[in-house]
């Protein structure tokens, strides 16, 4: 049937869509700015990213620039800076602010025990049969000097995690610890190719890519459910989206946009293949293969928090790690740095599928 359209009706569909135009830029231009913190460009972040892409931080009313920190101590010092809305990364961060008078508060817990814990170990080492920590710790460099262990930044989480592993073992004080790379993926396993460094801390991913092209291999598996039981003893918030206390009171609202849209994307997580969640984070994840990448992916699908809650007695296994000489972290009361109301409220008004 053909469709006859007057001048009048002509005029109405005219008007509305410039009605529709205005509306959208209205919206655009109340849109609150936003800047989003994360340390390098790994799988562990991915909710900050999954909330960027599938339009999350947009539909919570924010308009946000996704900042790569380059470290988790140069992300901290952002947020401690005010030149970010929020934070992610280790427990420690938000801790570490508290205790140098920059109140910090965690908002939203990412994990349930952490996946950047991965020793791996360069190739001309393991050919020459060190195959455990305790071979590795009583091995020597070439100058005679103790081994060294590369991680993204000393006082960041792949040093805060594999430091108590080392300890546990009563073998740190047989290594020597260095922050390489500043976080960028190519250069830290550069350094372990070109045997600057005798091992890396890091992710499957690395691992996978160092595996693959011959520069490395799986030394120990501080990420694996057994080795994590056996040293840490269960579910742990490793991981964490946090703000500070001032930036939080500036705009409460605000803060509450940021974690409902970080509580959508990690229910978009839960819910989403593989291949949907590579797809979702490709363009923040383009240092290692697809394949690395992928398997990264997989592992820390099974690591995430899908419940946003943390509970005392996971935040007290995770008090051995964070209160301790290393890294200088006076104790501190969960409820003193556990702000549970906005991912209660995001949890309210997008229920758990």
């Amino acid at each position: 049937m053909a469709m006859i359209l007057t001048r009048r009706s002509m005029i109405c569909v005219a008007g509305a869509g410039g009605l529709s135009l205005a509306l959208g830029q209205r919206a655009r231009a109340e849109a609150k700015p936003g800047r989003v913190i994360y340390p390098t460009a790994e799988v562990a972040y991915m909710s900050q990213y999954v909330a960027d892409r599938m339009g999350f931080f947009k539909d919570a009313g924010l308009d946000c620039k996704m900042v790569q920190g380059g470290s988790g101590v140069k992300m901290r010092e952002i947020v401690a800076s005010g030149q970010g809305d929020i934070g992610i990364g280790d427990m420690s961060h938000p801790m570490q602010l508290s205790n140098h008078g920059r109140n910090a508060r965690i908002l939203l817990p990412v994990d349930i025990r952490n996946a950047s814990v991965v020793f791996m170990i360069n190739k001309q080492l393991a050919d020459s049969g060190v195959s455990t920590l305790q071979q590795f710790a009583a091995s020597k460099r070439p100058d005679g000097h103790k081994p060294i262990i590369g991680v993204s930044s000393l006082g960041g989480t792949n040093h805060v995690w594999a430091s108590y592993y080392m300890e546990q073992m009563k073998l740190d004080d047989q290594i020597t610890w260095v922050g390489v790379g500043v976080g960028d993926v190519e250069s830290m396993l550069g350094s372990l190719k070109t045997r600057q460094i005798d091992v890396l801390v890091n992710s499957t991913a690395l691992l996978k890519t160092a595996t693959e092209n011959g520069w490395g291999s799986l030394l120990f598996d501080g990420s694996g459910e057994a080795n994590w039981n056996q040293y840490i003893g269960g579910k742990v918030p490793a991981t964490a989206h946090f703000s500070l206390q001032t930036t939080i009171e500036q705009d409460k609202p605000k803060m509450q946009a940021f974690v409902t849209a970080l509580w959508r994307a990690t229910q978009w997580i839960k819910t989403h293949s593989v291949e949907e969640m590579y797809a979702a984070s490709e363009s923040f994840l383009g240092s290692t293969s697809r394949a690395s990448t992928s398997a990264d992916i997989a592992q820390m699908k099974d690591l995430f928090d899908y419940t946003g809650e943390i509970d005392p007695a996971s935040y007290e296994r995770g008090a051995k790690v964070w209160f301790r000489e290393v890294t200088g972290i006076k104790p501190i009361p969960m409820a003193q740095i556990v702000d549970s109301s906005f991912a209660l409220a995001a949890k309210q008004a997008h229920p758990a599928g």
